[in-house]
């Protein structure tokens, strides 16, 4: 069963985003449900990916566990059956978590630790990404020297995010919690980095969110090193000079750019052969990394 939007009746909807729908439960949880939709090029396509969000949730919830010791998370349970009615329960299990309501700092912090994406667009102009001075002469998806931190703008739905420098990150959200956030990132990617590789697959790059407690305290938020967050390559197809063939939603990218799609709305119609691959990916991804089934 796929899932393009929920309905649920037992609680009040918050907020509907790319790909998550929130719902209250009181003034201290609240109930995320992924769906499975798709955002490329921050549009959301028409049709769904079987599966994609059972896979993002259940990823997400197997990094939160594994990375607790670096950074607390939102996650509080995967079981939503105390919050809505049995038949509900049923239809949003393993893609629904309860989590903790906090206030997300406005930024994405992204770590890269492959030339690639956005990162190398911008570093053909002047070897520069979001400020940051890069050795000249690297080819597209060299592996960078030491991860770098290179923040974005959280943009509204049907907008898109922006890269930014550290000062304007700093400016933002103060220096000093630009600078745990940084610290916390970096931690993060190369602790996930090593593992992944263990399990032949490369973490390019990734976008982590983060959120404050009451006490001011940094907790990781969102989703965390999935499909859609991350740019994960098969360790055996690396080559340097070439974007390598990825887990994730590259492989919609590719396609909507091999169409010569202008990127504005509505978004064309995916053929039936682009939504299966994009379903396996994902799968194979989750299955590879994990060691888990759904």
């Amino acid at each position: 069963m796929t899932i393009l939007q929920t309905n649920l009746k037992s609680l009040s909807l918050l907020h509907q985003g790319k790909v998550r729908d929130i719902y209250n439960i009181n003034d201290e949880k609240m109930l995320i449900v992924t769906t499975d939709r798709l955002s490329a090029f921050d549009v959301i396509m028409n049709e769904p990916i079987p599966n994609k969000g059972r896979v993002l949730t259940q990823m997400a919830n197997f990094w939160f566990k594994r990375l607790d010791s670096i950074a607390p998370n939102h996650l509080l349970e995967d079981d939503p059956s105390n919050f809505v009615s049995d038949e509900e329960a049923i239809k949003i299990k393993g893609r629904s978590v309860v989590v903790k309501k906090l206030k997300p700092i406005p930024i994405e912090a992204i770590v890269r630790g492959y030339l690639v994406g956005s990162g190398w667009n911008e570093y053909q102009k002047d070897g520069v990404i979001c400020g940051i001075k890069l050795p000249m002469n690297l080819q597209q998806a060299s592996k960078l020297e030491t991860p770098i931190f290179t923040p974005s703008s959280k943009a509204k739905v049907g907008d898109h995010d922006e890269n930014i420098s550290l000062e304007q990150c700093e400016a933002l959200i103060g220096k000093d919690l630009a600078s745990q956030i940084i610290k916390i990132s970096l931690s993060l990617y190369q602790v996930a980095s090593e593992y992944a590789e263990s399990k032949g697959i490369i973490i390019a790059d990734t976008k982590f969110e983060f959120g404050l407690d009451s006490n001011s305290r940094i907790h990781l938020i969102d989703e965390v090193l999935t499909p859609d967050s991350s740019r994960f390559w098969p360790k055996d197809r690396y080559r340097l000079g070439i974007s390598p063939p990825s887990y994730d939603k590259q492989y919609v990218r590719d396609w909507l750019e091999s169409i010569q799609w202008n990127k504005l709305p509505p978004a064309p119609t995916l053929p039936k052969e682009v939504i299966k691959n994009t379903a396996d990916k994902y799968l194979e991804a989750f299955t590879q990394l994990t060691g888990q089934s759904l």
